[in-house]
């Protein structure tokens, strides 16, 4: 069962959408954030049912802070946005794929994406 509140009045996911869903233990999908144009993979954020109904109806992404315990769209304080292009679902039901037109940096350190600050040798 989810621990995300509802948020009231919103509207619920399209219930074909959520019945497809494999979602964790506490109603979250991992949500992988990659540039529409060129592949680049920016980022991993966590949705439930309303982030990723938001996320679907307004264009712009809406992830669940597991930390915060809290909705957040990405940009709203950070002016780094998302313009949603478009949103995939994975073969097993338990991933989303969100390519977006990143505005600025994805990482909340300052980086392009969260994934270039500390590649990991090869052996």
């Amino acid at each position: 069962m989810s621990t995300t509140p509802a948020v009231p009045g919103s509207t619920a996911l399209d219930p074909e959408i959520a019945a497809r869903l494999k979602r964790t233990e506490d109603g979250l999908l991992p949500a992988i954030a990659q540039q529409f144009d060129t592949g680049e993979v920016l980022m991993l954020g966590w949705m439930d049912d309303e982030a990723l109904h938001r996320t679907l109806t307004t264009g712009r992404c809406t992830y669940w802070s597991r930390s915060r315990r809290e909705y957040w769209v990405k940009g709203d304080t950070s002016g780094h946005a998302q313009a949603v292009k478009s949103v995939a679902l994975d073969c097993d039901g338990d991933t989303l794929l969100v390519k977006v037109d990143q505005i600025g940096a994805a990482c909340h350190t300052g980086d392009r994406t969260c994934f270039d600050a500390d590649v990991l040798p090869l052996s």
